[in-house]
Order: C-alpha cells, then structure tokens, then sequence
C-alpha cells in the first residue's frame, strides 16, 4: 500500500463513505481498506528501492494517459513494445493502474417543482410460504420529488398487472397525479432503452396507461440509479425503518400496516434534506399541483393470449383455473387483473371469472365447470354406445327408433344390448335385434330371451325344433298327405 492511497482511503471515510464504497470509487480490493483503516501510521516502507524495466518508460505513459485516457493497458504495452520494450503486460498493467488519472463522479442536485415528478422503483424483501410452495414478496415505492411525500405497498409480484394497479392505488393516495414518473429500465415499462442516440421505447401497455392518466414517462439512463436518488434512498429508508425486524407476512396483512406507518411515522418525520415534514410541504403547495384524477379508474391488467388444455384448464403463475369444456383445446384471452383472473374468448364472450390465487400448482376450479365436465362425459359415453350399437346391422336404427318410442330410458337398454356382443358375439346380437324388431318387441330382455333361445337349441340338438322367426316358416317344407283312407271312405 503506498502512501498515496492511505491517505486517500482515509479521507474517504471521513466522507462517511463505507468500506464497499471506498474500494470501489479506488479500484482496490476491500481488504486493502479494511487495512489502511485498522493503521494509525502512514505506511513508510523501509528498504533499499529497486529500479524496474518500466521506469524509463514512464514519462511516456503519463503523457499518453493525459492525453488519451480511454487508452487500455493491452494497447499501450503493444505500443511499447514497438519502441523494442522487452517487459511483459503485468508490468505495464501495474504502472497504468497507478499512473492513470482517477475521474471521481460528480453529481448535481436537481430540483423540481411541486407536483413535475414523482420517482418509481420496485425493492425486493423476502420469500414467503405459501400452500404448495413460496412466493417472492416485492414493494412498490413513488416518490414525490418536491415534497418526498411517500407511498409503498406490497405485492406478490412485479407483473404488468401490479405494475399498473400500484401506480393507480399511489395516485389515489396523493390525491391526484404528478406530470412526470421517472422509472428505470423494467420491461414493465420500457421495451428499449435510450443508446447511442435512440430514443426509449416505452411498453405499450404503459404508455396506454400514461396517455390516461395524463403524465410523461421519464426513462434512466441505463445503470444509472443515481438519477432517481430520491425513491433509491426511500427504499434504504424501508428496509431499515419499516422491514428491520419484522416478520414476514402476505401483502393483504402487512399493508395495513404500511398505511399506518406512512401516516405516523414516514410522512411526518422532520426530512433531512428539506428540513421539514414530507406532509407539510405536500399539503401546503404540492397537493394543489398535481393533477385531477379520471373520473373512472383504469382497468389494470396484463392481456395475453393462451390455449387452453384438453382438460379445461389455463396456467397463470403456477396454478390452473377452470374453464367452460366447449372451451378445451381452443384459444383464449387471459385477463390478468391483480385480485381476478378473467378468461374471454377471441370475440369478447366472458368464459371464466376467478378470484386469483396466490399460491402454486392450486386447481381453482368453478362447480358450475365442473358440472358441465361431468355432463359432457356422461353424454360422449352415451353417444359412444349408441354409435356402437348402430354397428350392428341394417336393422339397429330401426329398433333404435322402436326403443326411443316405446322406451323412457331407451340408453339403457342399448348399454344392455351392447353387453350381449362380447357374449353372444356380434352376428348373434344383429340376428337378434332383426328377429325383435319383425316382432315389434323393443326391449333389452327380448333381444336377451332370443339369445338364450337360440344358444339352448344350439347345445342341445336332439330337442324339438323351436322356430321364431316368421321368415323360417315360410321356407317350411312338409311331406305330401296320405289321402288314400279319405278315398275308400268315399267309395263306400
């Protein structure tokens, strides 16, 4: 350690810089400061001093450094190297790093006045439990850049639809709306942004939002925050006045508790910047300034298309919702609101409406769905076993005709008939449903009585001929009578 930067190291801490801050503003590793902070005494080395191959050379990085400092210690050994230097890169590397000049930031103050800006930003706590799992719990902070009035409130997420809801639920609060939000870079709200001359693209959804609502959107330079220091240091101001030894709870039972502490302690408390309360300077010139909110609020909410699965069912965030079935396998639009979850079909027709669930691989399922599921399948097996029964020969829609006009229940007795084939088989079940049909008997115990009938004369031969059917006794044949005793009788 040198003497030059112990005694830089020390007067940052002064500053009131801490040990992070210092080694990075440096370019040193941490311990290095942790070190030169622990020593009371300027480091004084003792020993003979050694020259180096570099220390000709010196001069003339210096002088390339104040002229070019964006030179990188590569290019400027390759530079050396052509003036026939014999070292290697660590050395050069070294020397640049103490040579090159250190350009500390500086940042300027900015002021605004009452109601032209309000800064956004989320912050992140802790995961909590939830059935089947657990859920990241984040805050929503704005800022009022005149007044430092506050607002926070937590969600389960940092999704469009939260997005939206808590720039509508801050407003409200406020009583109104600032002209500008200063936001950062979340894809909540910007889709590119500002480089090299190109202007920030914003989310559409967000900037349909603004447009209503009536203020600018106002994007930071990338890997800024310092830009919107005002709601970076109310979020600091959060986690170490409102979080700090607090457990964890859902943000329906922790945001009561935000309202309060807004109240009684944040928005009252003497600020140290303005010298004065948050709530004073707001509702003296700030509330004022701001402008009138809609008369109606905006609906806030993500739209997506999706597709439902084959078993009426749609995933949002790890868990499935019901849908109508002639519905399944079809497209859809999910309305994600920040309570409701909202299914509609591509012409606007309401399909579902839930209550939205916060907790992972739940089934939220509607018994008005679940109703009409039963039904549909109940209905597909009746219609599976009537298109089966239609299979069994030329004269199954006829006796299907005879069963539905003499018969209440006519799926029953074709569930019945149906059960014959694996027994019978099939030519014996279609043979018997013709012989009950040219009967006119249309019932499942006729067809299973002709079965019965016929598989008996079947095992047992030897019994007398039973005939049934009306065509067999057309085919009869019978011997000629024997009329000879008639004609002696006739003789006589």
């Amino acid at each position: 350690m040198t003497r030059q930067e112990w005694v830089e190291i020390r007067q940052l801490h002064d500053e009131g810089l801490g040990i992070r801050a210092i080694a990075k503003r440096l370019g040193v590793h941490r311990r290095k400061v942790r070190k030169a902070l622990d020593s009371k005494e300027v480091p004084n080395r003792v020993g003979r001093p050694r020259g180096s191959i570099i220390d000709e050379h010196r001069g003339w990085l210096l002088a390339k450094l104040q002229q070019y400092p964006e030179l990188s210690a590569t290019k400027l050994h390759s530079m050396l190297k052509e003036q026939e230097f014999k070292g290697g890169y660590s050395v050069v590397k070294k020397v640049v790093a103490d040579l090159r000049p250190r350009i500390k930031p500086v940042y300027q103050t900015l002021h605004f006045a009452p109601g032209e800006c309000a800064q956004v930003d989320w912050g992140v706590w802790k995961a909590i439990h939830v059935p089947g799992g657990t859920r990241r719990l984040s805050f929503f902070v704005m800022t009022l850049c005149h007044s430092r009035m506050l607002y926070f409130e937590f969600f389960f997420g940092e999704t469009l639809e939260f997005w939206l809801t808590a720039h509508q639920n801050a407003f409200e609060y406020f009583g109104g709306v600032p002209q500008n939000i200063m936001v950062d870079n979340c894809k909540t709200a910007v889709i590119k942004p500002r480089r090299n001359g190109v202007d920030t693209v914003l989310n559409l959804d967000y900037a349909a939002f603004a447009d209503y609502y009536g203020f600018n959107v106002n994007a930071c330079t990338p890997h800024r925050p310092n830009e919107k220091g005002r709601v970076e240091r109310n979020i600091n101001y959060i986690r170490t006045g409102f979080l700090a030894a607090r457990q964890v709870a859902v943000p329906d039972a922790i945001n009561p508790a935000v309202r309060h502490w807004l109240k009684t302690v944040a928005n009252v408390r003497k600020h140290r910047t303005t010298g004065r309360r948050p709530i004073d300077m707001f509702q003296e010139n700030e509330k004022t300034a701001l402008k009138p909110l809609p008369a109606a609020p905006y609906p806030c909410r993500a739209v997506l298309a999706a597709v439902a699965n084959s078993c009426c069912r749609i995933t949002v965030a790890a868990n499935r919702y019901s849908i109508p079935p002639q519905f399944a396998s079809t497209r859809i639009v999910v309305h994600r609101y920040a309570q409701r979850i909202v299914v509609c079909s591509h012409d606007g027709q309401l399909v579902a409406d839930h209550v939205r669930s916060f907790a992972r691989n739940a089934e939220i399922v509607d018994p008005e769905h679940l109703e009409a599921i039963k039904h549909l399948t109940k209905r597909a097996q009746e219609n599976r076993q009537i298109t089966a029964f239609l299979t069994l020969g030329v004269e199954a829609q006829n006796y299907l005709d005879g069963l539905k006009e003499k018969r209440i229940d006519y799926r029953a007795h074709v569930r019945q008939i149906n059960t014959q084939v694996e027994i019978f088989g099939r030519d014996a079940v279609a043979r018997a449903i013709a012989d009950a049909h040219e009967h006119r008997a249309y019932a499942a115990d006729y067809v299973l009585n002709i079965l019965s009938a016929r598989k008996r004369m079947t095992n047992t031969p030897s019994s007398p001929l039973s005939l049934l059917r009306n065509a067999d006794l057309l085919n009869l044949k019978l011997p000629e009578p024997n009329l000879n005793a008639y004609d002696k009788e006739i003789k006589k």
